[in-house]
Formats: structure tokens, C-alpha cells, sequence
């Protein structure tokens, strides 16, 4: 077993925003090592966001974010013989790796005809506090409030 854990190394920031929560989620986008088509895909989803809604894509984007970041999880725990669901808080880098998954996902599974149409009808639906990544968020939260009896089982 390790006796450290190994060091976080510092993403890089996106060229256009300077945010490296962008070059998090455009790298979790991301298929074969292809950064730019992944990039070019993200900033054409944050155009069209800005030209439907006629405000800043990336403002939507930070807004979609927040809506779909989940507080509580609920984690399997085997006591005696029986597996509970034991409702437990989100560590804040578990937070933002559910929120851009559960985005990226249910963008790919949206219909339209590129993946720049998916995450932007996505992004828009998650702003306004629809769609299937907000649901994903609710459903957590329902399953974690459904089971807060078995919260004293918590490690």
C-alpha cells in the first residue's frame, strides 16, 4: 500500500476562459486525445447557449453547473449480513466530477444532430433547472433523504 497519496497536478487553463474547471470538463469530453475537436465542441455549444438565451454562454454554463452538483450520495455498506444505503455528504472533488459526468451523459444520450447541438440544448435545460442531469441530482438527493435513517451507520 502507498504510504502518500499522490500530489493533484494543476490542470492547465482553456484558452478562451482561463478557467481549468473548462479544461476539466472538455478532458472528461474528450474521446481518442482529441483536446481540440472536444474544445471546438464545447465553445460552439457555449455560442449557441449565447444565442438562444441572448446572454453569456459561460455564465449559463457556471449556472447549469451549480444546479446539477449534487450535496448528498448515498453509499452501499454491508452491516451483518444486510447491504444499507447509508446517506453521506459529497467531498467537494467527487462534486464536480458527478456534475460534469452526469452533464456529458445525458448530453450524449439527448437527440439532435451534433454533439455541440446535445450540450448546448443540455447546458440551457440544466440552467433552467430541467432536464435529465437536474433530475439525476434530484433522484440522488430522494434517495439519500429516503434513507437518512440509516445516517448513524455512517463510518
Amino acid at each position: 500500500m502507498r504510504k502518500q497519496q499522490p500530489k493533484k497536478i494543476p490542470l492547465a487553463p482553456d484558452p478562451k476562459f482561463k478557467d481549468p474547471l473548462v479544461t476539466r470538463f472538455v478532458n472528461c469530453m474528450m474521446w481518442d486525445g482529441k483536446k481540440s475537436i472536444a474544445l471546438n465542441i464545447f465553445y460552439d455549444a457555449l455560442d449557441k447557449v449565447e444565442k438562444n438565451l441572448n446572454e453569456p454562454g459561460y455564465d449559463v454554463w457556471k449556472r447549469a453547473m451549480d444546479n446539477v452538483t449534487p450535496s448528498v450520495e448515498v453509499r452501499s455498506r454491508r452491516i451483518g449480513g444486510a447491504t444499507f444505503q447509508i446517506p453521506s455528504e459529497v467531498r467537494a472533488d467527487r462534486k464536480i466530477s458527478l456534475t460534469i459526468k452526469w452533464l456529458i451523459r445525458y448530453s450524449r444520450e439527448r437527440n439532435g444532430k451534433t454533439m455541440a447541438d446535445k450540450l448546448s440544448n443540455e447546458i440551457i435545460a440544466a440552467s433552467k433547472g430541467e432536464g435529465n442531469a437536474v433530475k439525476k441530482k434530484d433522484d440522488t438527493h430522494r434517495m439519500a433523504d429516503a434513507n437518512k435513517a440509516f445516517a448513524h451507520f455512517k463510518v
